[in-house]
């Protein structure tokens, strides 16, 4: 009904041919750096079907000494409506700054299925990161009580962070994945079976599955989402995470 967009950050919305609406989120920067801010606000109306992706994978570059870059999203979805927040994977580089925080209210009724994949570096370019820092907020409300809370803060040497077998072993990527949907419970023992076993799903409520994966580099975390997300989406994942 309503779009409000400045800077550069851009929404998109090609051709659909199913029931929901989707949308690009495209960042004609290429990237973000020290100093920069970007919020996002959507709300899902009721009874309306959206899906919001983004046209590439995001990257976090070096950042100047003192500066610290920021992305705020707010999304809300409003009582029989379903939100499909899939950005692709954010991409860490070494002396990134950023702090980033997602916040999701969702009324009593409404759907969801989020995805927040990150990778720590680009394994194929051997790339390591010893000097960054980044602050990781995720909250999802409904009825104004806390749904799923998550957080990470990582300063400093990031790769003998992650090589610890008690935080990932080793592992460079990582998403967590949440899905609010009356059939979630039903889905539980399907994702278990397409799960690696460096990543385990949970119902923290009758209608409330998550998820948690750690995967070698970005690739093969991708090439485990992507079936889990085509099935969470009735196979209508957005064509932007197959190029």
């Amino acid at each position: 009904m309503h779009l409000r967009q400045a800077g550069s950050t851009k929404l998109v919305f090609p051709q659909s041919y199913g029931p929901a609406l989707e949308g690009i989120i495209v960042n004609t920067a290429g990237g973000i750096t020290g100093g920069d801010a970007f919020t996002l606000d959507v709300t899902a109306k009721t009874d309306t079907r959206l899906t919001l992706t983004t046209q590439a994978a995001e990257r976090a570059y070096r950042a100047q000494i003192g500066e610290v870059s920021r992305v705020t999203t707010h999304l809300t979805v409003e009582t029989g409506a379903r939100l499909n927040w899939l950005p692709q994977e954010l991409i860490l580089f070494d002396r990134c700054a950023l702090r980033r925080r997602l916040s999701i209210d969702v009324a009593i009724g409404a759907q969801l299925l989020m995805v927040e994949p990150i990778a720590f570096g680009r394994a194929a370019m051997s790339e390591n990161l010893h000097h960054i820092q980044f602050r990781d907020r995720i909250r999802v409300m409904r009825d104004s009580k806390p749904l799923y809370l998550d957080g990470m803060d990582i300063t400093g040497d990031a790769a003998a962070h992650m090589a610890r077998a008690a935080t990932a072993n080793g592992a460079g990527a990582m998403a967590s994945l949440v899905f609010i949907a009356p059939d979630a419970a039903s889905q539980l023992g399907t994702l278990r079976k397409m799960l690696p076993s460096t990543a385990g799903a949970s119902l923290i409520a009758e209608d409330v599955l998550v998820m948690r994966h750690l995967a070698a580099d970005g690739f093969e975390l991708r090439r485990t989402l992507i079936p889990i997300l085509d099935h969470l989406t009735n196979n209508s994942l957005p064509i932007s995470w197959r190029l």
